[in-house]
Formats: structure tokens, sequence, C-alpha cells
């Protein structure tokens, strides 16, 4: 391990969506349209919410507290070759983080309504960021080994 201090980051909330298990849940907000829930931030988190209902859009950084044990290397739903968990969005990655944007639909004191939602109901909050198509859109980006590869749905009882 490299030889620097522990990280530790603390939830602001808890993601509630319609989705109980990894079977159910899509696996990115691209296959989970039209799929609502809600962003419960801590009450102590509230203040720091003042003027996200004016974005569209939110990023949702979690936790993946369900994901398994650590796997530096994965093949995913995407095709059948092993690839670096950095060169993919697995959940089965060393500090166990996920990001998805989600569509910002109304907010109500310490909760958002959302809808996109590609999370696992319960899982913890870490941050939540606004969506900048000015800063986030970058048109010149490629999709690595997926370039030109269709998204296939998730097989059942793949990650």
């Amino acid at each position: 391990m490299p030889d620097h201090p522990p990280f530790f980051v603390e939830s602001i909330g808890v993601i509630h969506s319609p989705f109980a298990t990894k079977e159910a849940c899509p696996i990115q907000p691209a296959q989970a349209a039209g799929a609502a829930g809600t962003v419960e931030i801590f009450p102590a988190f509230e203040p720091g919410l003042a003027d996200i209902e004016t974005f569209s859009h939110i990023h949702l950084i979690y936790r993946f507290d369900r994901a398994g044990p650590v796997r530096l290397t994965t093949v995913t739903f995407l095709d059948d070759a092993t690839h670096g968990v950095f060169a993919t969005r697995h959940p089965c990655r060393p500090n166990g983080l996920g990001m998805s944007v989600v569509r910002l639909l109304r907010r109500e004191a310490n909760v958002l309504f959302v809808e996109g939602l590609d999370v696992l109901d319960g899982t913890p909050l870490v941050d939540v960021k606004p969506y900048f198509p000015q800063f986030d859109i970058v048109s010149s980006a490629t999709s690595g080994w997926t370039d030109g590869r269709p998204v296939r749905p998730k097989p059942p009882g793949r990650e």
C-alpha cells in the first residue's frame, strides 16, 4: 500500500430507489430512463443544498456498499475480455465509489427528487455536485476500449 495516511469519507445522506437487488438495478443512468427516486440529505448538511434546485442535472457520488471484494481486473457486461478495474465502471473497486448523473426534478427541504437513477435502495451518499454542460461535456472525448461497441443489456447475474 502507498505510504500516506488513510482518508475517511463521511456519508451525507442516503439514496432511495426502487431497486432492492443488483439484478433489478440498471447499470448506468442511460439504461435507467424513468427510474425515479429520492436523495435524502442528512439535516446537518441541508444548508449545502442552497440553490441546487436551479440545476437540471446533478452528479451523485456514492459508496458501493454491497459490491463484493475488490477486483483489479474484471470482465464487464460490455464484452467478454478482461480489463483493469480503472478502465471500467465496475463496482468492485479499491475505494468503492460510484458516480451517476441524474435529472433533478425538484427539491423539498433536504430531499432531492431525481430521475435516471441506477443505484440500489439505501446506498450511502458521499457527495452531490451540480452538472455543468459547459464544463462536463468534452466533445473530443473517446470511449477507450468500448468505442464502437453497442450498449448491450446487462445479462442476468452479471455486474
